[in-house]
């Protein structure tokens, strides 16, 4: 089974991309974030002419996240526990059948944290530590896991172009760093650390000052498997081309294969 993940930067600026893209690739899963959209708004109908069910848990102009499975979609589950009060559409659940057995799938969209020093980097901060919360709850089930999206966190050095550019931003900062390692420290796996050592490969170039023509990219959006996935785990890429293509989302899509 194909799954993938992918920031579109606003699903229906980025429709014909989309639908160009899962036509070529035809991943089984495609996890969606930052759609920038309510549900009631989400075009459902060009992804379900593909052959893909949509659950969504959207938001009216930020955030928002998706999940697109060419299976049923099943035990589907948004938002994370804890943080009253907390309206931002960030995570989203859900459970498919293959012909192996289940996985449980996650959108996820891990807030920005810009400035540092703000409410928005303690946001950050304790929201990833309820995503722990819940990844390390889902560990009990036993049964494959991938929690795939933007996480808003450069893991290492090797994973930036230019550690000095990004050290006073939140996405590299100690903390948050530690708090995705936090996650894996559970028993969860990078999948593509997994299957890729080189160095200096991204998931995200910045529109302004030439990023994508420089490859001064970072690479924040992670498909982190728990150990029944890994035991499963065939492979894992992240699909650069679609950077280049014309009114492009700045991040690009990143897939694994499991065995499912």
């Amino acid at each position: 089974m194909k799954i993938a993940t992918w920031n579109v930067n606003s699903v229906k600026a980025r429709l014909d991309a989309a639908v160009q893209w899962l036509k070529e690739d035809s991943p089984d899963i495609v996890c969606l974030q930052e759609i920038k959209c309510t549900d009631d708004t989400f075009p459902a109908t060009a992804f379900e002419e593909l052959g893909y069910n949509c659950a969504v848990h959207g938001q009216k102009t930020y955030n928002g996240v998706a999940i697109l499975s060419k299976r049923p979609l099943e035990d589907v589950t948004p938002r994370l526990a804890g943080g009253e009060g907390d309206g931002h559409a960030r995570y989203l659940e859900a459970v498919v059948t293959g012909d192996k057995g289940v996985i449980r799938i996650a959108s996820i969209y891990a807030p920005n944290g810009n400035p540092i020093g703000t409410e928005k980097f303690s946001y950050k901060l304790s929201w990833l530590e309820r995503l722990h919360a819940r990844a390390r709850a889902l560990l009990t089930y036993e049964e494959p896991i991938a929690l795939m999206g933007d996480y808003n966190v450069i893991p290492t050095p090797e994973d930036c172009w230019d550690v000095v550019a990004w050290e006073n931003d939140a996405l590299y900062q100690p903390e948050a760093r530690a708090a995705l390692r936090k996650i894996e420290n559970l028993g969860y796996v990078d999948a593509f650390r997994t299957c890729n050592a080189q160095p200096y490969q991204y998931t995200f170039w910045d529109y302004q000052a030439g990023a994508w023509q420089k490859d001064h990219g970072i690479r924040i959006d992670h498909i982190l498997l728990s150990p029944q996935a890994v035991d499963r785990l065939k492979g894992c890429a992240i699909d650069k081309r679609v950077r280049g293509r014309e009114k492009p989302s700045d991040h690009v899509p990143v897939w694994c294969e499991v065995e499912v």
